[in-house]
């Protein structure tokens, strides 16, 4: 069921991981002495992150626990594109702190995008962590906790060039067993002026295509049947075999260049019965490739998370976007001629950014109606330190114009979300079953193609197995049906 998560509403139930603090459900009792505790803030990536630290830690002697009283090292892994994101982890370190108290050894970390942009107020200023390790340090985690176990305080917030994790195992966390994460990419070159990613994360860099096959090919063995390629903005993955092997650069070998489309191709390949997702795609970038690539594989899903933030073009100029709202409707209308109206869009939409009138705001709202997204994250505009918005535009939209005008997006999106579920009434779809419903344990639930939730009398059907489903009804966020 859709729900509203702070100033987010219409968040696929799949994606609420993008937008919610996700405790460890896994617990691993080995007989280690000591046990790890991991909550993860913002978008799918440091969730991934998570999975790649439990892994590096697993190996140093750390078993994994969901019970944070019986944890002897905390790690928090951090979001800063928003001060409420941030505020979020304060008070929750503020109750960290407090069993610190009761638990002098207790050692507690700030990981991920928060940890590169405060390092020095987290340690020095406030001191309310041992340990900070941005993005691209997680391999140097055993030597700091080492630092802090011998009294002194660790940091590591360097960004790499190169770091892609892609030897690394994720140890998979909260998992259904059916879907995954895999990080195909990380850091991001796009200078959007909103946005701290550039700065905490560092540039864009790809993982080999054989080590995200092979991870890909090792979860549909292990009975994954859907998997997720991750990356700032997917549609700007490149490995080149020469640029990535100076043996091969001197030899002059042919160069071996793989795209996303590609990559997407190599994955879908491994299995028909594996589902491929991915995101984020961003609208400068997406190729009549990728949608055609899309279109020829059945097991590549029909959704697209293509965020706009903007319907206006001078906003759009200033967010450094590199698209005016022209072509963005150009980019949709390919895809709805190449995928057809059925594929699911999706959206981020940020409103009150610098100087936006009114009209501009309703340019917003008249371009959701015009694409007709399946649903949308959306946030009012929060000015975020460092960024080139903050040293170039003032922030002068007053906060109650800002949540004025969210409200209004958010109602045009609940309207926009019931009209495109209303339409599936009477088709028949292909869900992934990915569990009990959370209303009644003699229901399914799983996911379409276009990554809508599907709820259906149970049957004798199992989580992880594929189920054809007659839609019946609708609610704004789910669509209802019977097995056929």
């Amino acid at each position: 069921m859709n729900k509203l998560i702070e100033n987010i509403d219409f968040l696929s139930p799949a994606d609420t991981v993008a937008n919610e603090s996700i405790r460890i459900s896994l617990d691993q009792n080995t007989g280690k002495s000591r046990k790890l505790y991991i909550e993860s803030y913002g978008c799918q990536m440091n969730f991934s992150d998570s999975e790649i630290v439990a892994s590096i830690l697993q190996k140093e002697g750390f078993d994994t626990t969901s019970d944070i009283n019986q944890a002897d090292l905390v790690f928090l892994n951090t979001c800063s594109i928003r001060e409420k994101a941030e505020q979020t982890v304060r008070h929750r370190l503020t109750h960290i702190n407090g069993l610190k108290k009761k638990k002098p050894a207790l050692v507690v970390g700030v990981l991920g995008c928060m940890a590169e942009r405060l390092k020095t107020k987290l340690l020095e200023e406030e001191k309310i962590v041992d340990l900070v390790a941005g993005p691209d340090a997680y391999r140097d985690l055993p030597q700091l906790i080492g630092q802090v176990d011998e009294g002194d305080k660790a940091v590591n917030t360097f960004l790499s060039r190169e770091e892609t994790y892609a030897d690394i195992s994720p140890v998979r966390l909260n998992s259904n067993g059916v879907s995954a994460f895999i990080s195909i990419m990380r850091g991001c070159d796009n200078m959007c002026s909103f946005c701290v990613v550039p700065f905490t994360r560092g540039r864009e860099r790809s993982r080999d295509p054989q080590s995200i096959v092979e991870e890909a090919s090792d979860l549909f063995n292990r009975g994954f049947r859907e998997v997720t390629l991750l990356g700032q903005n997917v549609d700007s993955y490149k490995w080149s075999e020469v640029e990535n092997n100076k043996a091969r650069l001197e030899k002059k070998e042919v160069d071996s260049i793989v795209n996303f489309a590609n990559l997407l191709e190599l994955v879908a390949k491994i299995n028909p019965d594996l589902r491929v997702r991915f995101s984020t795609s961003h609208p400068k970038d997406i190729t009549d490739e990728v949608l055609y690539t899309i279109a020829r594989y059945e097991n590549i899903c029909d959704y697209i998370h293509l965020p706009v933030q903007s319907g206006n073009s001078r906003i759009l100029e200033m967010m450094n976007r590199g698209y005016t709202r022209e072509w963005y409707l150009k980019r949709v209308a390919k895809i709805r001629e190449i995928l057809g109206d059925d594929c699911g869009l999706s959206s981020d939409m940020i409103t009150g950014f610098c100087s936006e009138n009114e009209e501009e705001h309703q340019d917003t709202l008249s371009l959701m109606e015009l694409v007709g997204y399946d649903y949308s994250y959306m946030f009012h505009y929060s000015e975020r330190p460092g960024t080139l918005a903050a040293k170039k535009f003032p922030d002068d939209v007053p906060l109650e114009v800002k949540k004025r005008r969210l409200d209004e997006i958010i109602k045009m999106q609940s309207r926009l979300s019931l009209s495109r579920n209303l339409l599936d009434i009477g088709k028949i779809q292909k869900v992934l079953v990915e569990g009990t419903s959370k209303k009644s344990t003699d229901h399914l639930q799983g996911r379409n193609s276009a990554n809508k939730v599907v709820v259906f009398p149970g049957g004798n059907k199992k989580k992880g197995e594929y189920v054809h489903v007659l839609i019946e009804s609708c609610t704004g966020g789910t669509l209802i049906g019977k097995q056929v």
